[in-house]
């Protein structure tokens, strides 16, 4: 009887020890879990920073494209300034790049002698086959959507730098504007005059602007055209 009792115990004791040894693994196999987990949860975090660091890049590319498709050029000639102001105004309103169109050989006040018809403008406006050379460097008008096109008006008409302009460059694809500056006359056909010479191009119809015309006035103008 006491044999069969102390087998009981011993029976009793081996039975507590399995349990508790399978009590003390349980815990190892939930941290291989969260272990599991967490490694899970770090792998989704890198994902979702890599596709947010895409989309922001796409509205980057997309703006600089905006402003690539909206690029405008004002291209001037002013022999005594007067055209440059108008050009710096129009520039700063459309956010453009400025260009001036410098002759080879400058003008001097006595080149603009209206007075005296053996000066050299004189000369030049009376015949139309003159072409004046052009001493800026070259530029592209590849990237540029809309030409604005300055220049004063000489007896009436365009300068025939202007007409060197016109014929050098193509302005395929490209809505070209001109602007003119003069104490009276009106920027008449000069306008139409490139565009024939041009051949290439959309030709809006031009206008004329005295030196001193006001930002807010260029900014109607050019509102008005859009």
């Amino acid at each position: 009887m006491k044999q069969n009792n102390r087998m009981i115990s011993l029976f009793a004791a081996f039975a507590m020890v399995l349990g508790l040894s399978a009590c003390g693994a349980a815990p190892a196999e939930t941290n291989d879990q969260n272990k599991e987990t967490e490694t899970l949860s770090e792998g989704t975090d890198v994902n979702e920073k890599e596709n947010t660091a895409e989309e922001n890049t796409e509205p980057a590319e997309d703006s600089e494209s905006q402003e690539s498709d909206s690029k405008v050029l004002i291209a001037y000639f002013s022999a005594t300034g007067t055209t440059k102001g108008v050009a710096e105004k129009i520039a700063a309103i459309t956010g453009g790049d400025l260009y001036e169109i410098q002759p080879a050989v400058p003008y001097t006040d006595d080149d603009l002698n209206y007075n005296d018809s053996s000066t050299r403008a004189t000369v030049e406006q009376n015949d139309q086959s003159v072409r004046p050379e052009i001493g800026s460097d070259d530029i592209s008008l590849e990237d540029y959507q809309t030409v604005y096109l300055g220049y004063p008006i000489w007896w009436g008409e365009e300068p025939r730098i202007m007409d060197t302009f016109a014929e050098k460059y193509s302005f395929e694809g490209i809505t070209v504007i001109p602007f003119c500056t003069s104490g009276g006359s009106g920027i008449g056909r000069s306008g139409s005059n490139m565009e024939a010479l041009a051949d290439s191009g959309t030709w809006l119809e031009g206008r004329r602007f005295s030196g001193n015309v006001s930002e807010s006035d260029l900014q109607s103008w050019i509102d008005s055209m859009n």
